[in-house]
């Protein structure tokens, strides 16, 4: 079947595009004119493409039309449509008993030979239903990734609240060294780890399936935004720091791979966000990064969308003046205060005037958090190097 071609007027914005492309249009790799990266607009641009794109749709039936086509994209662009679903293999290799939550070291099975570490946070006591959230980390470095203190403080006090929290590892991150984080195929290693990592938390037990979320900052909010988009068991969407209409991801890790750019279509993450429609969706952001436009364009261009299912109060937008790109107590404040509103956690207990009380939310050391060890070697038969893992990934 002949694919339909783009749109005439979105083709005229992006062949002007591509006529300024020595003044301000950016195309970080223009060996690879297929990949959307970094800062693929300038903001100007973003907008108008924004405003071109609303002319494609406009009700619930065009926008799903839509919708249908760009999730097709993300999974024919990062070649997930094959991939295979084994059973899990679960390894524990260590417990952390904390006042109120447990932490469990982790590593489950995604790929033959190919183990995804993180750690699992879970309440002390017993509860019959519980709330499940994944949590993929950003870029942040010293340490690296879910053994940031604002990682852990997260985690932790969310398990506090009465919800079971796995935080893992990105690609060449943590103790997840079996590549590098640099392979070409990047993009669809992580995508599916999340993919697999949310079937590993629906596995256990308690977890009440209508109430699983996905939060994530940075490069973590491009996972959380990934994920929704393509898997409708998340009920619950929190990207941080990260949607915007100008800026691809600027890792090979977000956009490494052509899900923006298809063949008969151009997409950008303010529309993969929105595939979250008409789930409730928390958009955080700040003005020292490429969201500082989010309460002006990307805010109210998605709530336009979720209008269409007649609940624009499933989304909405906490804008940070003065803060910087992280994953800092303000804007764990503004998750804690969504998600115990969408999953029905316990709060009382952890208020302090009006936030959440995380002063009993420890945070652990790297060496009590690390998976793999010289006590817990990994597995015999894992495979390792950057070439081998990509061996893996040819389905």
């Amino acid at each position: 079947m002949p694919r339909a071609p783009i749109p005439y007027r979105l083709l005229s914005v992006l062949f002007l595009l591509v006529l300024s492309a020595q003044g301000s249009f950016c195309q970080p790799n223009p060996a690879k004119p297929d990949l959307c990266q970094g800062s693929y607009y300038t903001e100007e641009q973003a907008v108008r493409v924004l405003q071109d794109l609303s002319d494609e749709y406009h009700d619930r039936a065009s926008w799903e039309k839509r919708a249908a086509l760009i999730r097709r994209g993300i999974l024919e662009g990062a070649e997930l449509q094959h991939m295979p679903r084994q059973p899990l293999t679960v390894i524990r290799t260590g417990v952390h008993r904390q006042h109120e939550y447990i932490v469990e070291n982790i590593a489950i099975e995604t790929l033959p030979g190919y183990y995804l570490t993180g750690n699992l946070y879970r309440p002390a006591r017993r509860i019959s239903s519980m709330a499940g959230i994944l949590s993929p980390h950003g870029h942040f470095y010293h340490p690296d990734g879910r053994f940031q203190e604002q990682e852990q403080k997260l985690c932790a006090t969310l398990a506090r609240m009465g919800a079971t929290v796995f935080t893992y590892d990105m690609v060449g991150f943590g103790d997840n060294r079996q590549c590098s984080h640099e392979i070409p195929k990047a993009l669809k290693l992580q995508t599916y780890n999340s993919i697999r990592a949310l079937d590993f938390l629906l596995s256990l037990p308690d977890i009440d399936s209508s109430r699983i979320a996905v939060t994530g900052a940075s490069g973590g909010g491009t996972q959380t935004i990934l994920l929704t988009a393509i898997d409708s068991r998340v009920k619950v969407s929190v990207p941080i720091v990260m949607v915007s209409a100008y800026f691809f991801g600027g890792c090979i890790c977000e956009s490494g791979m052509p899900i923006h750019r298809r063949p008969d279509h151009l997409t950008n993450n303010v529309e993969i966000a929105a595939l979250a429609a008409p789930r409730p969706m928390l958009l955080i952001s700040d003005d020292s990064d490429w969201t500082r436009n989010c309460p002006r364009v990307e805010y109210p261009y998605i709530r336009t969308l979720y209008s269409w299912y007649g609940v624009p109060q499933n989304v909405g937008n906490v804008h940070l003046t003065g803060e910087k790109h992280d994953l800092g107590p303000s804007k764990r404040q503004a998750v804690y205060a969504f998600l115990i509103r969408q999953l029905r956690l316990e709060d009382k207990t952890m208020l302090k005037g009006s936030e959440i009380d995380e002063s009993n939310s420890a945070a652990l050391s790297v060496e009590s958090l690390t998976v793999f060890n010289q006590q817990y070697p990994r597995p015999t038969g894992a495979v390792s190097g950057d070439e081998a893992v990509m061996g893996l990934l040819n389905w």
